[in-house]
Order: C-alpha cells, then sequence, then structure tokens
C-alpha cells in the first residue's frame, strides 16, 4: 500500500482524512501538521493532501518546495482555492464527498506524483503561453467564463484526461 502525507493544520481534519484513507485501504498515511513536517517527510512519499494553511505558511508556498515527484491535492473551501496560481496542485473543493477524496487520491497514486504536463517549469515557452491564451479567450467569448475560470477548466479536463495543460487547450482551439 502506498503512503501519503496528510497534512492539515486543524487535528480533526488529519484524523479524518487519515481514517477514510486507511480505512478504505486506499493508502497508509503519515500525518503531518506543519509545512516543515511535510518538507522534511516529502520525500518518501508521491503525494500529499493538504489543506490551505499551516502555522508555518500555506499550501502553495510548500508545494513550491516538495520535490517534482511529489503531487498535492489542496483540499480547501472554494473561496482558498481560487487563490493559488501553483500550476500543477491539484484541487478538491471542500466539504468533499467520500468517492471524490477516494477517487482522486487513487488516480494521483496511479500517476505516481506530478505528471510530466504538471512538473513545475522555470518558464512556460512563449508559444505555448499564446495557446493557451488564446483557448481562453475562447472560453470566456463562448462561455461567458472569467480568464480564472477559463484556465481552471482547462486545468481540470488536463488532470481529468491526464494529458499536458497546452494540448488540452489545443483541443479547445481544434473544436469551435
Amino acid at each position: 500500500m502506498e503512503q501519503v502525507i496528510v497534512a492539515f493544520e486543524n487535528e480533526i481534519s488529519c484524523k479524518r482524512i487519515r481514517d477514510l484513507l486507511e480505512g478504505a485501504g486506499a493508502a497508509s498515511c503519515i500525518v503531518c501538521r506543519t509545512a516543515g513536517q511535510v518538507r522534511r517527510a516529502a520525500g518518501m512519499c508521491p503525494l500529499v493532501v493538504c489543506g490551505y494553511k499551516f502555522p508555518d505558511g500555506t499550501a502553495e508556498d510548500l508545494f513550491e518546495d516538495l520535490p517534482p515527484a511529489c503531487a498535492m491535492l489542496l483540499v480547501a473551501k472554494q473561496s482558498l482555492l481560487d487563490l493559488c496560481r501553483s500550476e500543477g496542485m491539484f484541487r478538491l473543493a471542500a466539504p468533499v464527498a467520500k468517492g471524490d477524496l477516494l477517487a482522486s487520491v487513487r488516480m494521483l497514486l496511479q500517476m505516481g506524483g506530478r505528471p510530466e504536463g504538471y512538473a513545475r517549469r522555470p518558464s512556460r515557452s512563449l508559444e505555448d503561453a499564446e495557446v493557451l491564451a488564446q483557448a481562453k479567450a475562447v472560453l470566456m467569448d463562448r462561455h461567458g467564463m472569467t480568464e480564472e475560470q477559463a484556465h481552471r477548466f482547462l486545468q481540470k479536463k488536463s488532470m481529468d484526461s491526464g494529458s499536458r495543460l497546452v494540448q488540452t487547450a489545443l483541443l479547445v482551439l481544434e473544436n469551435p
């Protein structure tokens, strides 16, 4: 059974998520309560399931320090998820259904960390950035989305299909 890190500032949240994952046989859990504890344990686990805030930082700050082979699943209120700008961080809005959490964890463990398209990169090529901007513009025009909503839509579709963000953007542009 794979090991995952469960990290929430709130002890009750840690226990509930740990009990759910271990009880369903999805993973064995290392429980952490601070970002520092997660940083120290991250080398041993392909996945961190966490909340938005820790006593010593935010999930977004922590995400930047994780090894590329370690994925992050952020579980928080939608208003907090909207604050996150890190591409590649998987997100679930709380309250989350048990089945959705289990399915997400199992999928991320099968992927074995961050997929190629979600790995942090120092900079995106200008061509990729232009494709993403065009796809977002199309989604904004067609569906009345904001730029943030269009970006989240592309990220979700990429995650669901297991493809790179740019590949998903190209599909949006190819299908009028």
